[in-house]
């Protein structure tokens, strides 16, 4: 079992490209990272695959087993595409806040879904809920084997190793990269590289309001891919330069800006690290080089973000 052939293979060295219409400014260098242009749509191909492409090195997963993940979207797409490409079934735990084109793609690559209906009982989240139920199907189902992205360190390893090294080649003398939390594996595995390598580069980690990452916030967070429902493993405080906080509106002003300036359609969590540019924008010295990580793709938000209704 090998995941080095069909859309496993078209993995990684996603365009960087600059941004000559977003930014209000004429005199600050903003390019955008494209991770949208990973074969499954998201920056999560990265960490997904490198998870999986671990476990089967290191014997914990074979063709008999079941993999099972908490997800609200992206992570369980490229999950299910890998396990489809590996022949394995997968059990995809997701609640009822996820969108359904998600879950049309998720059952149209033949995952399994197990639904979690009440958000946990003592946080009012429904993080500790989906986790809660992965634990139950571990003890259940026979073969059962969980890659625990949450706590995985192949997933920040992923982007460490791929997504800042395929930076720091293209393009020397980064002043900033703003990218989206999560599971914080993104902003984890950059930082680490970035202390490797002895590097200036400043690291913007972009959290949802209503998000209990970085802070206790308050406010509505209905997007998937930004914030989450606890602090997760990989949060560190010292990894980041500065934590912006967004709302809902703000990830659909970016989205739309990035749209009209660019021609660019990007899911909502890239959209918040637009609008967390906008935000600090007036406060980057001349010259400044930015790099944005474009985290999803557009498509899957046209019934919400780009939906005028």
């Amino acid at each position: 079992m090998r995941l080095d052939e069909g859309a496993a293979a078209a993995v990684g060295r996603t365009p960087l490209v600059r941004l000559a219409h977003f930014s209000r400014r004429t005199d600050v260098h903003v390019w955008a990272k494209l991770e949208y242009l990973n074969p499954n749509g998201s920056a999560k191909d990265r960490p997904a695959l490198h998870m999986l492409r671990c476990a089967l090195r290191d014997g914990w997963l074979s063709a008999n087993s079941v993999l099972i993940e908490s997800s609200s979207g992206n992570m369980a797409i490229s999950l299910a595409s890998f396990c489809a490409q590996l022949g394995i079934r997968f059990i995809c735990v997701l609640d009822v806040k996820t969108s359904a084109q998600n879950v049309r793609i998720l059952q149209a690559l033949g995952a399994q879904l197990e639904w979690v209906m009440e958000p946990d009982a003592v946080s009012g989240e429904f993080l500790p809920a989906r986790l809660a139920r992965v634990r139950q199907l571990l003890a259940e189902v026979s073969g059962a084997v969980w890659l625990n992205q949450y706590e995985n360190e192949a997933n920040p390893r992923a982007h460490g190793e791929t997504t800042f090294a395929e930076l720091q080649a293209e393009l020397p003398g980064i002043d900033y990269v703003i990218a989206g939390m999560s599971t914080c594996g993104t902003v984890h595995g950059i930082a680490t590289a970035i202390r490797d390598a002895g590097l200036a580069t400043r690291l913007i980690g972009v959290d949802a309001l209503g998000s209990k990452i970085a802070a206790d916030t308050s406010g509505c967070r209905r997007f998937p891919g930004l914030g989450a429902g606890f602090s997760p493993p990989f949060y560190e405080a010292e990894d980041l330069q500065r934590v912006v906080h967004v709302s809902d509106d703000d990830c659909v002003e970016g989205c739309r800006r990035l749209a009209a300036t660019e021609g660019m359609l990007v899911g909502a969590s890239s959209g918040g690290v637009c609008a967390a540019y906008l935000k600090m924008e007036d406060e980057l010295a001349e010259g400044a080089t930015v790099v944005l990580i474009m985290h999803d793709r557009g498509e899957r938000y046209l019934e919400t973000v780009f939906d005028e209704q």
